[in-house]
């Protein structure tokens, strides 16, 4: 409805401040660093010091600030598990989803799943877990990481079901559960220095499995 005539607008009057930015770029440089040296206590197999103290102490911030950006280091360990979500979740995401048939995407995530894992990202997996059986709301935060990964391989079975025109034979679920478990069960083995070419090892499971179907 248009101001009356007896109450102009008063143009005159400063514009209404802008909202404040929800955090600055000071203060999410902090979170980050925080983030970094909470990693670093995690990898570096101190699950025994990983407190909110001394991840303020490694990351030369004061601990009232830690808790400023964390409430507590459960808080800590969820903003690592999201942190970490670009390293393992989102490339294998990116090998189902790019374009192609089953068998090139297939073989993109073969050649994903084949590269060694970095020390770091292998030992916060190891901290994250111990963790997990401690806190509910890790392992609760731990879990869905864990569901989002393994629907990577569902997705990727669903590509050859509907290859197949939606065969019944192809259960993707199935298959992509199984997949995902063998995966984890080579990571295991490879953890312990065991020789083993995951490889060949994954790309003659998908392919029988496949060809099971």
């Amino acid at each position: 409805m248009a101001a009356s005539a007896k109450n102009p607008p008063d143009l005159s009057a400063p514009p209404a401040p802008a909202r404040r930015p929800r955090a600055s770029a000071k203060g999410e440089q902090t979170r980050a660093r925080l983030i970094t040296a909470a990693r670093t206590l995690l990898a570096g197999g101190m699950s025994e010091r990983f407190t909110t103290r001394n991840v303020a102490a490694l990351c030369g911030v004061s601990h009232g600030m830690c808790h400023y950006h964390f409430q507590d280091r459960t808080d800590l360990v969820l903003a690592v598990i999201a942190d970490i979500r670009p390293e393992w979740i989102h490339p294998l995401e990116e090998a189902v989803a790019g374009p192609g048939s089953f068998a090139e995407r297939a073989e993109r995530v073969v050649k994903l799943l084949s590269r060694p894992e970095g020390a770091e990202l292998s030992h916060l997996h190891s901290a994250l877990h111990w963790h997990a059986l401690n806190d509910a709301r890790v392992r609760e935060s731990l879990e869905a990481e864990y569901r989002r990964w393994r629907g990577c391989f569902v997705a990727l079975f669903r590509v050859l079901a509907d290859e197949r025109g939606g065969d019944g034979d192809v259960d993707p679920r199935l298959l992509g559960e199984a997949v995902a478990a063998a995966v984890d069960g080579l990571a295991a083995v490879e953890s312990l220095g065991a020789e083993v070419d995951p490889e060949p090892v994954l790309r003659t499971l998908i392919r029988t499995l496949a060809a099971g179907t």
